[in-house]
Protein backbone atom coordinates (compact mmCIF):
# COMPACT_ATOMS: atom_id res chain seq x y z
CA UNK A 1 0.00 0.00 0.00
CA UNK A 2 0.92 3.70 -0.21
CA UNK A 3 0.65 6.65 1.83
CA UNK A 4 0.99 10.12 0.20
CA UNK A 5 -0.39 13.31 0.52
CA UNK A 6 -2.85 15.33 -0.54
CA UNK A 7 -0.82 17.46 -2.72
CA UNK A 8 0.50 14.47 -4.50
CA UNK A 9 -2.75 12.72 -5.54
CA UNK A 10 -4.12 13.52 -9.17
CA UNK A 11 -7.13 16.28 -9.47
CA UNK A 12 -10.11 15.09 -9.09
CA UNK A 13 -14.22 16.07 -9.19
CA UNK A 14 -15.35 16.46 -5.89
CA UNK A 15 -18.76 14.58 -6.69
CA UNK A 16 -15.86 11.52 -6.76
CA UNK A 17 -14.80 11.66 -3.16
CA UNK A 18 -18.12 12.88 -2.02
CA UNK A 19 -20.25 9.44 -4.04
CA UNK A 20 -17.69 7.04 -2.87
CA UNK A 21 -17.95 8.04 0.66
CA UNK A 22 -21.51 8.13 0.74
CA UNK A 23 -21.16 4.40 -0.05
CA UNK A 24 -18.31 3.39 2.28
CA UNK A 25 -20.44 5.56 5.17
CA UNK A 26 -23.81 3.64 4.41
CA UNK A 27 -21.44 0.25 4.34
CA UNK A 28 -19.61 1.33 7.83
CA UNK A 29 -21.41 3.41 9.72
CA UNK A 30 -25.23 4.09 8.38
CA UNK A 31 -26.13 0.29 7.83
CA UNK A 32 -25.13 -1.61 11.07
CA UNK A 33 -26.29 1.18 13.33
CA UNK A 34 -29.67 1.34 11.37
CA UNK A 35 -29.59 -2.30 10.65
CA UNK A 36 -29.10 -3.59 14.56
CA UNK A 37 -31.87 -1.53 15.58
CA UNK A 38 -34.35 -2.40 13.66
CA UNK A 39 -33.53 -5.94 14.25
CA UNK A 40 -33.37 -5.80 17.99
CA UNK A 41 -36.93 -3.69 17.84
CA UNK A 42 -38.52 -5.76 15.80
CA UNK A 43 -40.90 -3.99 13.29
CA UNK A 44 -43.94 -6.08 12.83
CA UNK A 45 -44.46 -6.90 9.19
CA UNK A 46 -45.82 -4.15 6.88
CA UNK A 47 -44.53 -1.17 8.86
CA UNK A 48 -42.41 1.15 7.85
CA UNK A 49 -39.28 0.01 9.90
CA UNK A 50 -40.30 -3.42 8.72
CA UNK A 51 -39.59 -2.32 4.93
CA UNK A 52 -36.15 -0.55 5.81
CA UNK A 53 -34.63 -3.43 7.61
CA UNK A 54 -35.27 -5.42 4.02
CA UNK A 55 -33.68 -2.89 2.38
CA UNK A 56 -30.47 -3.19 4.33
CA UNK A 57 -30.18 -6.61 3.62
CA UNK A 58 -29.38 -8.47 0.44
CA UNK A 59 -32.28 -10.28 -1.25
CA UNK A 60 -32.43 -14.43 -0.57
CA UNK A 61 -32.43 -14.72 -5.10
CA UNK A 62 -33.78 -12.44 -7.77
CA UNK A 63 -34.49 -8.63 -7.41
CA UNK A 64 -33.07 -5.66 -6.49
CA UNK A 65 -32.95 -3.54 -2.93
CA UNK A 66 -31.29 -0.50 -2.15
CA UNK A 67 -28.14 -2.44 -0.22
CA UNK A 68 -27.40 -4.62 -3.12
CA UNK A 69 -26.20 -1.24 -4.64
CA UNK A 70 -23.39 -0.97 -2.21
CA UNK A 71 -21.22 -3.55 -3.67
CA UNK A 72 -21.65 -2.64 -7.45
CA UNK A 73 -21.08 1.35 -6.52
CA UNK A 74 -18.11 0.89 -4.87
CA UNK A 75 -16.79 -1.15 -8.00
CA UNK A 76 -17.92 1.63 -10.36
CA UNK A 77 -16.35 4.15 -8.72
CA UNK A 78 -12.43 2.19 -8.75
CA UNK A 79 -13.22 2.45 -12.66
CA UNK A 80 -14.18 5.75 -12.32
CA UNK A 81 -10.67 6.85 -11.50
CA UNK A 82 -8.88 5.39 -13.89
CA UNK A 83 -9.02 7.98 -16.60
CA UNK A 84 -8.05 10.54 -14.29
CA UNK A 85 -4.82 8.30 -12.73
CA UNK A 86 -3.76 6.41 -15.84
CA UNK A 87 -4.51 9.29 -18.65
CA UNK A 88 -0.54 10.27 -18.49
CA UNK A 89 -0.45 7.17 -19.97
CA UNK A 90 -2.57 7.96 -23.21
CA UNK A 91 -0.65 10.89 -23.74
CA UNK A 92 2.52 8.91 -23.94
CA UNK A 93 4.57 8.52 -20.88
CA UNK A 94 6.94 5.88 -20.64
CA UNK A 95 4.94 2.43 -19.21
CA UNK A 96 7.90 0.70 -17.89
CA UNK A 97 8.72 -1.71 -14.76
CA UNK A 98 7.33 1.12 -12.43
CA UNK A 99 3.82 0.68 -14.18
CA UNK A 100 3.39 -3.01 -14.33
CA UNK A 101 4.73 -2.70 -10.40
CA UNK A 102 1.62 -0.65 -9.76
CA UNK A 103 -0.81 -2.73 -11.40
CA UNK A 104 0.86 -6.14 -9.75
CA UNK A 105 0.94 -4.42 -6.41
CA UNK A 106 -2.61 -3.10 -6.47
CA UNK A 107 -4.26 -6.62 -7.19
CA UNK A 108 -2.22 -8.36 -4.47
CA UNK A 109 -2.79 -6.09 -1.60
CA UNK A 110 -6.55 -6.11 -2.20
CA UNK A 111 -6.19 -9.81 -3.00
CA UNK A 112 -4.58 -9.99 0.37
CA UNK A 113 -6.82 -7.85 2.44
CA UNK A 114 -9.68 -9.28 0.95
CA UNK A 115 -8.99 -12.88 2.20
CA UNK A 116 -8.03 -11.09 5.57
CA UNK A 117 -11.46 -8.78 5.89
CA UNK A 118 -13.40 -12.40 4.97
CA UNK A 119 -11.06 -15.17 3.43
CA UNK A 120 -9.88 -16.21 7.11
CA UNK A 121 -6.49 -15.83 6.30
CA UNK A 122 -5.44 -14.88 9.86
CA UNK A 123 -6.75 -17.82 10.97
CA UNK A 124 -3.81 -19.84 9.92
CA UNK A 125 -6.28 -22.68 9.67
CA UNK A 126 -6.90 -24.28 5.97
CA UNK A 127 -10.04 -25.10 6.74
CA UNK A 128 -11.21 -21.80 7.62
CA UNK A 129 -9.35 -20.11 4.54
CA UNK A 130 -11.59 -19.02 1.65
CA UNK A 131 -9.71 -18.04 -1.24
CA UNK A 132 -11.88 -15.77 -3.05
CA UNK A 133 -14.82 -14.55 -1.46
CA UNK A 134 -15.07 -10.44 -0.77
CA UNK A 135 -15.61 -7.06 -2.94
CA UNK A 136 -11.95 -6.08 -2.53
CA UNK A 137 -10.79 -9.03 -4.78
CA UNK A 138 -13.34 -8.68 -7.10
CA UNK A 139 -12.50 -5.15 -7.31
CA UNK A 140 -9.17 -6.56 -8.29
CA UNK A 141 -9.80 -8.92 -10.79
CA UNK A 142 -12.21 -5.88 -12.94
CA UNK A 143 -9.44 -3.16 -12.35
CA UNK A 144 -6.34 -4.50 -13.48
CA UNK A 145 -8.35 -5.90 -16.17
CA UNK A 146 -9.87 -2.71 -17.05
CA UNK A 147 -6.93 -0.51 -16.10
CA UNK A 148 -4.53 -2.84 -18.78
CA UNK A 149 -7.43 -1.88 -22.03
CA UNK A 150 -7.49 1.52 -20.97
CA UNK A 151 -3.61 2.09 -21.32
CA UNK A 152 -2.75 -0.64 -23.78
CA UNK A 153 -6.32 0.10 -26.29
CA UNK A 154 -8.11 2.09 -27.93
CA UNK A 155 -11.88 3.24 -27.10
CA UNK A 156 -13.31 0.96 -29.64
CA UNK A 157 -11.07 -2.21 -28.32
CA UNK A 158 -11.92 -1.64 -24.89
CA UNK A 159 -15.49 -1.41 -25.77
CA UNK A 160 -15.74 -4.83 -27.62
CA UNK A 161 -13.33 -6.51 -25.33
CA UNK A 162 -15.42 -6.08 -22.05
CA UNK A 163 -18.79 -6.73 -24.74
CA UNK A 164 -17.18 -9.92 -25.46
CA UNK A 165 -17.08 -10.34 -21.68
CA UNK A 166 -20.39 -10.08 -20.97
CA UNK A 167 -21.53 -11.73 -23.66
CA UNK A 168 -19.07 -15.01 -22.59
CA UNK A 169 -21.21 -14.84 -19.60
CA UNK A 170 -24.31 -15.28 -21.29
CA UNK A 171 -22.70 -17.87 -24.01
CA UNK A 172 -21.72 -20.12 -20.72
CA UNK A 173 -25.24 -19.98 -19.60
CA UNK A 174 -26.69 -21.01 -22.90
CA UNK A 175 -24.23 -23.40 -23.72
CA UNK A 176 -23.57 -25.51 -20.73
CA UNK A 177 -25.76 -23.67 -18.50
CA UNK A 178 -29.28 -24.64 -20.05
CA UNK A 179 -30.00 -20.94 -19.06
CA UNK A 180 -30.63 -22.33 -15.28
CA UNK A 181 -31.11 -19.44 -13.09
CA UNK A 182 -32.61 -21.49 -9.89
CA UNK A 183 -30.59 -20.77 -6.61
CA UNK A 184 -28.88 -24.43 -6.60
CA UNK A 185 -28.45 -25.48 -10.08
CA UNK A 186 -26.47 -22.45 -12.24
CA UNK A 187 -23.58 -22.94 -13.83
CA UNK A 188 -22.48 -19.97 -11.66
CA UNK A 189 -22.54 -21.94 -8.64
CA UNK A 190 -21.08 -25.31 -10.10
CA UNK A 191 -18.29 -23.53 -11.83
CA UNK A 192 -17.54 -22.33 -8.13
CA UNK A 193 -17.71 -25.44 -6.22
CA UNK A 194 -15.83 -27.04 -8.61
CA UNK A 195 -12.91 -24.64 -8.80
CA UNK A 196 -12.88 -23.51 -5.06
CA UNK A 197 -14.02 -26.50 -3.51
CA UNK A 198 -13.59 -26.72 0.25
CA UNK A 199 -11.70 -23.31 -0.19
CA UNK A 200 -15.02 -21.54 -1.34
CA UNK A 201 -16.68 -19.60 1.07
CA UNK A 202 -19.62 -21.07 2.56
CA UNK A 203 -18.23 -24.31 3.88
CA UNK A 204 -18.88 -25.72 6.85
CA UNK A 205 -17.20 -28.73 8.66
CA UNK A 206 -18.00 -31.29 10.62
CA UNK A 207 -14.68 -32.97 12.47
CA UNK A 208 -12.65 -33.71 8.96
CA UNK A 209 -15.58 -34.00 6.31
CA UNK A 210 -17.30 -30.94 4.96
CA UNK A 211 -20.15 -29.93 3.05
CA UNK A 212 -21.99 -26.82 1.66
CA UNK A 213 -23.61 -24.27 3.17
CA UNK A 214 -27.17 -24.33 2.03
CA UNK A 215 -27.73 -20.48 2.11
CA UNK A 216 -24.58 -19.60 0.64
CA UNK A 217 -25.20 -18.84 -2.77
CA UNK A 218 -22.89 -16.11 -3.73
CA UNK A 219 -20.50 -16.94 -6.77
CA UNK A 220 -17.31 -14.84 -7.84
CA UNK A 221 -15.16 -17.45 -10.74
CA UNK A 222 -17.74 -16.77 -13.54
CA UNK A 223 -19.03 -13.69 -11.83
CA UNK A 224 -15.31 -11.97 -12.56
CA UNK A 225 -16.89 -11.92 -16.44
CA UNK A 226 -19.30 -9.15 -15.32
CA UNK A 227 -16.56 -7.53 -12.28
CA UNK A 228 -14.80 -6.12 -15.69
CA UNK A 229 -17.93 -4.95 -16.90
CA UNK A 230 -18.91 -3.22 -13.45
CA UNK A 231 -15.32 -1.37 -13.47
CA UNK A 232 -15.26 -0.88 -17.08
CA UNK A 233 -19.13 1.43 -16.90
CA UNK A 234 -17.18 3.71 -14.15
CA UNK A 235 -14.41 3.82 -16.42
CA UNK A 236 -17.03 5.15 -19.31
CA UNK A 237 -18.12 7.56 -16.72
CA UNK A 238 -14.50 8.54 -16.13
CA UNK A 239 -13.95 9.10 -19.69
CA UNK A 240 -17.28 11.56 -19.87
CA UNK A 241 -16.33 12.95 -16.97
CA UNK A 242 -12.49 13.81 -17.62
CA UNK A 243 -14.07 15.02 -21.81
CA UNK A 244 -14.37 18.27 -22.75
CA UNK A 245 -17.91 18.47 -23.08
CA UNK A 246 -19.67 21.11 -21.15
CA UNK A 247 -20.96 20.16 -17.63
CA UNK A 248 -24.85 20.09 -18.50
CA UNK A 249 -23.68 17.72 -21.21
CA UNK A 250 -21.52 15.56 -19.01
CA UNK A 251 -24.92 15.24 -16.80
CA UNK A 252 -27.33 14.45 -19.73
CA UNK A 253 -25.14 11.77 -20.66
CA UNK A 254 -25.06 10.11 -17.11
CA UNK A 255 -28.44 10.54 -16.79
CA UNK A 256 -29.80 9.01 -19.95
CA UNK A 257 -27.18 6.18 -20.06
CA UNK A 258 -27.95 5.37 -16.78
CA UNK A 259 -31.35 5.07 -18.41
CA UNK A 260 -30.95 3.17 -20.53
CA UNK A 261 -28.71 0.58 -19.36
CA UNK A 262 -31.65 -0.11 -16.39
CA UNK A 263 -34.19 -0.32 -19.52
CA UNK A 264 -32.17 -2.66 -21.22
CA UNK A 265 -31.74 -4.54 -17.97
CA UNK A 266 -35.48 -4.78 -17.61
CA UNK A 267 -35.84 -5.92 -20.99
CA UNK A 268 -33.48 -8.25 -19.90
CA UNK A 269 -35.11 -9.67 -17.03
CA UNK A 270 -37.06 -12.23 -18.37
CA UNK A 271 -34.48 -14.37 -19.89
CA UNK A 272 -31.30 -13.13 -17.34
CA UNK A 273 -33.03 -12.61 -14.08
CA UNK A 274 -31.36 -9.90 -11.95
CA UNK A 275 -29.94 -11.63 -9.34
CA UNK A 276 -26.79 -10.22 -7.65
CA UNK A 277 -25.37 -13.38 -5.72
CA UNK A 278 -24.51 -14.43 -9.58
CA UNK A 279 -23.54 -11.09 -11.48
CA UNK A 280 -25.73 -11.78 -13.57
CA UNK A 281 -26.06 -9.36 -16.76
CA UNK A 282 -29.14 -7.85 -16.07
CA UNK A 283 -28.13 -7.30 -12.60
CA UNK A 284 -25.50 -5.94 -14.12
CA UNK A 285 -26.83 -3.05 -15.94
CA UNK A 286 -29.21 -2.43 -13.62
CA UNK A 287 -26.72 -1.68 -11.06
CA UNK A 288 -24.63 -0.03 -13.20
CA UNK A 289 -27.63 2.54 -14.52
CA UNK A 290 -28.49 3.09 -11.01
CA UNK A 291 -24.89 3.63 -10.68
CA UNK A 292 -24.78 6.13 -13.47
CA UNK A 293 -27.99 8.21 -11.68
CA UNK A 294 -26.33 8.48 -8.47
CA UNK A 295 -23.37 9.92 -10.10
CA UNK A 296 -25.37 12.31 -12.40
CA UNK A 297 -27.30 13.05 -8.87
CA UNK A 298 -23.58 13.60 -7.42
CA UNK A 299 -21.98 15.65 -10.20
CA UNK A 300 -24.85 17.69 -10.61
CA UNK A 301 -25.16 19.10 -7.16
CA UNK A 302 -21.96 18.94 -6.11
CA UNK A 303 -19.86 20.17 -8.94
CA UNK A 304 -22.57 21.86 -11.06
CA UNK A 305 -24.57 23.66 -8.70
CA UNK A 306 -21.54 23.91 -5.62
CA UNK A 307 -23.83 22.24 -2.82
CA UNK A 308 -21.19 20.91 0.11
CA UNK A 309 -23.41 21.73 2.86
CA UNK A 310 -23.40 18.69 5.21
CA UNK A 311 -21.46 16.26 2.81
CA UNK A 312 -17.87 17.03 2.75
CA UNK A 313 -17.52 15.37 6.12
CA UNK A 314 -18.53 11.87 3.42
CA UNK A 315 -14.52 12.59 1.72
CA UNK A 316 -13.33 11.37 4.89
CA UNK A 317 -14.47 7.74 4.00
CA UNK A 318 -13.96 8.36 -0.18
CA UNK A 319 -10.40 9.66 0.62
CA UNK A 320 -9.57 6.75 2.36
CA UNK A 321 -12.09 4.10 1.08
CA UNK A 322 -9.32 1.25 1.89
CA UNK A 323 -9.27 2.00 4.65
CA UNK A 324 -12.71 2.57 5.74
CA UNK A 325 -13.62 -0.73 4.24
CA UNK A 326 -11.28 -2.41 6.23
CA UNK A 327 -11.71 -0.84 9.44
CA UNK A 328 -15.19 -1.06 9.39
CA UNK A 329 -15.49 -4.73 8.07
CA UNK A 330 -12.55 -6.03 10.34
CA UNK A 331 -11.54 -4.17 12.77
CA UNK A 332 -13.40 -4.58 16.27
CA UNK A 333 -13.74 -1.86 18.66
CA UNK A 334 -15.75 -3.53 21.47
CA UNK A 335 -13.36 -3.72 23.75
CA UNK A 336 -12.56 -0.35 23.44
CA UNK A 337 -17.02 0.64 23.75
CA UNK A 338 -17.00 -2.01 26.56
CA UNK A 339 -14.30 -0.21 28.64
CA UNK A 340 -16.08 2.84 28.06
CA UNK A 341 -19.74 2.63 28.42
CA UNK A 342 -20.11 -1.14 30.08
CA UNK A 343 -22.35 0.91 32.33
CA UNK A 344 -25.07 1.09 29.98
CA UNK A 345 -25.40 -2.19 29.57
CA UNK A 346 -27.94 -3.20 32.49
CA UNK A 347 -29.87 -0.13 31.43
CA UNK A 348 -30.30 -0.76 27.35
CA UNK A 349 -30.76 -4.10 27.87
CA UNK A 350 -31.24 -5.81 24.38
CA UNK A 351 -30.59 -2.10 22.72
CA UNK A 352 -26.95 -2.09 24.13
CA UNK A 353 -25.65 -3.79 20.90
CA UNK A 354 -27.33 -0.75 18.99
CA UNK A 355 -24.51 1.32 21.00
CA UNK A 356 -21.71 -1.15 20.45
CA UNK A 357 -22.09 -0.56 16.66
CA UNK A 358 -22.89 3.11 16.81
CA UNK A 359 -19.24 3.88 18.66
CA UNK A 360 -18.06 1.08 16.38
CA UNK A 361 -18.66 3.35 13.51
CA UNK A 362 -17.90 6.38 14.75
CA UNK A 363 -14.74 4.80 15.96
CA UNK A 364 -13.83 4.30 12.53
CA UNK A 365 -14.68 7.61 11.47
CA UNK A 366 -12.77 9.48 13.94
CA UNK A 367 -9.46 7.47 12.13
CA UNK A 368 -10.24 9.05 8.63
CA UNK A 369 -11.05 12.24 10.37
CA UNK A 370 -7.47 12.44 11.76
CA UNK A 371 -6.26 10.61 8.70
CA UNK A 372 -7.53 13.13 6.45
CA UNK A 373 -6.81 16.68 8.22
CA UNK A 374 -3.21 14.96 8.55
CA UNK A 375 -3.22 14.20 4.63
CA UNK A 376 -2.82 11.06 5.24
CA UNK A 377 -4.24 8.90 2.19
CA UNK A 378 -3.66 5.14 1.80
CA UNK A 379 -4.62 3.45 -1.35
CA UNK A 380 -3.48 -0.20 -2.78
Amino acid sequence: METTTQSSQPQRLLSLDILRGADLAMLVLIQPILFRALKTAHPAEGTIGHFIMGQLSHLPWEGFCFWDIIMPLFMFMSGITIPFAMSRYKRGARIDGQFYWRIAKRFVVLWVLGMVVQGNLLAFDLRQLHLFSNTLQSIAVGYVAVAFLFVFCSLRTQIVAVSLSFMAYIAIFALWGHFDFTIDANICEAIDRAVLGRFRDGVQWQGDTWHWDPTYHYTWIMSSLNFIVTVYLGTLAGYLLKSTRTAMQKFRWLMWGGVAMIAVSLLMHPWIPIIKHIWSTSMTFFAGGICFLLMAAAYYWVDLKGHTRGLMWLRFYGTNSLVAYVLGEYVNFSSLTDSLFYGFKPLLGAFYPVLGATMQGIFVLLVLRWMYKSNIFVKA
